[in-house]
């Protein structure tokens, strides 16, 4: 390794993989613009390492980010979900301790993720599954994916959400509601829609074995949070529903948490279910090791917390004991 950022070591819960044949897929479907982003990221097996030992990165949870593996047909999503799938399984096993891989699945084809879900666990290894915040429109609360969020709740899996384009433009469109990337403004709004509807459609209670990660900590959510509760929970006819929530929720810190996210994020979530996410490729190096370093000088993680958001929690959470 080179010389890290911070010598404590970080467990990355959120980062991503983009292997060349799942970069064709996304040109090939219309996403060389992916979420209105000017172009896709490079990224290589090598420069992954490489760059996980610039942040002093031990482990690294790989996952596949919008737009995910469904483009349209549901026979294409299941290929391309165990072709990518298989690959994170290879890297874990290629690099022991270095990768792990949340499994990507062909949502909302319910019956092709459900034999994707027992594969990637079963005969792959996989540390978690990542859903988007909404499958063309269906956003994760509906009761059409209440056989998906049962399966993993049995399993008492790692769910690891990540954001993706509004539902009006997800199908391949370059523009949003505003003239801007998506991940600048949306991905966020994205985030907060889908874990509120996770909490007042009940499918969070129904489903407690679920070891939910929100990304970007805990994008709107904190801020909303209380006027959540005054209409949701008046509608749902609960106490608090939302805060309530955000206590048993875990959150990475992808993204740029400082100055303005990290002091709501610990006004709401448990300490001991934050941890450390880069969210490279996408966010480019340079701007991830600026990050890092604002996380290891913050006295908002002073003492034993800057450790346990590194890396002790993340430990934790992937054992089960969280």
């Amino acid at each position: 390794m080179t010389s890290p950022i911070n010598s404590v070591p970080r467990v990355d819960v959120h980062c991503h993989y983009l292997p060349d044949f799942y970069r064709q897929a996304l040109i090939d479907a219309g996403h060389s613009a992916p979420d209105g982003i000017p172009f896709i990221p490079q990224w290589s097996e090598e420069a992954a390492l490489a760059a996980m030992d610039e942040l002093g990165t031990a482990t690294a949870h790989l996952s596949i980010s919008s737009p995910g593996v469904h483009f349209g047909d549901d026979r294409a999503a299941r290929s391309l979900a165990r072709r990518v799938n298989e690959e994170g399984a290879r890297l874990a096993r290629a690099h022991p301790g270095r990768f792990e891989f949340f499994a990507s699945t062909p949502l909302p084809d319910i019956d092709g993720t459900l034999e994707e879900i027992t594969y990637a666990f079963d005969e792959l290894g996989a540390a978690g599954v990542v859903l988007e915040t909404n499958f063309h429109g269906t956003y994760l609360g509906d009761a059409a994916l209440e056989p998906v969020l049962a399966e993993l709740d049995r399993r008492a899996a790692v769910l690891f959400l990540h954001p993706t384009s509004p539902s009006a433009v997800c199908g391949g469109g370059t523009r949003g509601p505003l003239p801007y990337p998506r991940p600048m403004i949306e991905f966020l709004f994205e985030t907060t829609r889908t874990v509120t509807d996770l909490v007042l459609s009940g499918a969070l209670d129904r489903h407690p074995r679920l070891r939910v990660i929100v990304p970007h900590a805990g994008a709107v959510l904190p801020a909303l949070a209380s006027r959540i509760d005054l209409i949701g929970g008046k509608m749902t006819g609960t106490t608090q529903p939302m805060h309530t929530a955000l206590r048993k929720l875990h959150f990475d810190l992808a993204g740029f948490p400082l100055p303005e996210q990290l002091p709501a994020l610990l006004s709401v979530a448990d300490p001991d279910r934050i941890h450390y996410g880069s969210d490279w490729p996408f966010t480019p190096l340079p701007e991830v090791k600026n990050a890092a370093a604002a996380l290891d000088s913050t006295p908002l993680l002073a003492g034993d917390l800057h450790s346990r958001v590194m890396h002790d929690n993340a430990y934790r959470l992937m054992k089960g004991d969280a």
